[in-house]
This record gives C-alpha cells, structure tokens and sequence, in this order.
C-alpha cells in the first residue's frame, strides 16, 4: 500500500519534504514577511521552519488533509521564538554599560564624497590596507566594538588594536586621496595634497561639472 505525503513525512522522505518545501514556502515566506517586517528575517524563519517540521515529523498524524496547516503552525511558533529572542537581545543590550567611543574619521571621509565613483575610490582605499589594520578599523569603526572588544575577537592585546588603528586612519587618509586624485600619488610631501583634502574634493567636483 503507498503511503501518503503524511506517512512519507512521518517515515523521513526527503523527496516528500522536498515536494512539500516547493508547494509551501512560498506563502510561509510571505506569511513570515508581513508577521517581522523584516525580509531577511522571512528567510531565517522559512529555514527554521522546515528544520522544525523534520525534527517534529513523527507528531504528524497520518490521517488528515493538507499539511499546511501545520506547518503554519510551525512558522507561527517559530515567528514567536524568534521574537522573544529578539527582546530579550535588545533588552541585554540595553542592560550593558555604554561602550568606549572611537573616533570615526569615516563620517568626514563620508562627508565629502559627492557620487558612487567617489564612494567607491574610498572602497578601494579600504582594500588596499593591510589586512591588520582593515580588521581592526571595520572592527572598531564599523562594527562599533571598542579596544577591549576587537581585541578579543582578534586575539591580540589592547595595545595592538590601539596602534593599527592609528596607522589605519593615517593610511586610509592618503590612500583614499591618491584613489580621489585618479589613482596618482599625492604631490606634496608627507602624503597630503597642498590646500588638504577639502581642496581635492572640490577640484574633483569642479572638474566633473
């Protein structure tokens, strides 16, 4: 006797899953968008969903009809999970003592970069650091980690952090220049353009009018 999509999904088929994963995900994921807000967030809970139903198959009764039902119900609790999870983060964050503040010459660099080719020449800028220095400036500067915090993850002391992202700032400075510049040394000497950086951004806005 063949079973039916119930039985092969109480029985592990993976092709009755997966058949069940094509007909359903779909409207979970747009079931899941509208309930978060939040698209990515829709991913994650399709995933956990289906993970879910494996792991919960054998409370599947044989009998019945369609099984969306209960995996809507299985989205519905994952929703509620992830929700929780969601609070009580943001509720242990709140809970912890404000971080060291490190300063950000990003905005200023941000500041002045007018189009999506400047805002790349600064990208490339960030690539051409070495690899030390980029982690410990995305670490500390876009992650927001302070000393302490992108120490551990690195696994290097407080200090180390401390000096390369000194010698990151310094270096991201002339290397996102010379990318504003076209890719051409700066001209004066200590790595800065006569007039400051300013002066090269406006040069570049005048040029490209």
């Amino acid at each position: 006797m063949e079973l039916s999509l119930r039985g092969r999904l109480r029985s592990g088929d993976q092709w009755a899953f997966r058949e069940v994963f094509d007909e359903a995900a779909g409207d979970l994921y747009r079931y899941a968008v509208r309930v978060s807000g939040d698209w990515a967030v829709a991913e994650d809970v399709v995933q956990l969903t289906f993970l879910e139903a494996w792991r919960l198959r054998g409370t599947l009764r044989e009998e019945g009809g369609p099984v969306r039902p209960w995996l809507f119900g299985i989205t519905a609790n994952v929703l509620r999970n992830t929700a929780r999870a969601a609070r009580r983060h943001r509720e242990a964050l709140a809970r912890m003592p404000a971080r060291e503040v490190v300063p950000d010459f990003a905005d200023e660099l941000v500041g002045r970069l007018d189009d999506g080719a400047q805002l790349a020449a600064a990208k490339r800028a960030l690539r051409r650091l070495r690899k030390a220095e980029r982690d410990v400036f995305t670490l500390c500067v876009w992650a927001g980690l302070d000393y302490v915090s992108a120490a551990e993850a690195l696994g290097v002391p407080v200090g180390t952090v401390r000096s390369r992202l000194s010698r990151a700032r310094v270096r991201l400075r002339a290397l996102a220049d010379e990318e504003l510049c076209g890719g051409r040394e700066p001209d004066a000497g200590g790595g800065q353009v006569p007039g400051g950086r300013a002066d090269v951004a406006r040069s570049i806005r005048e040029t490209n009018r």
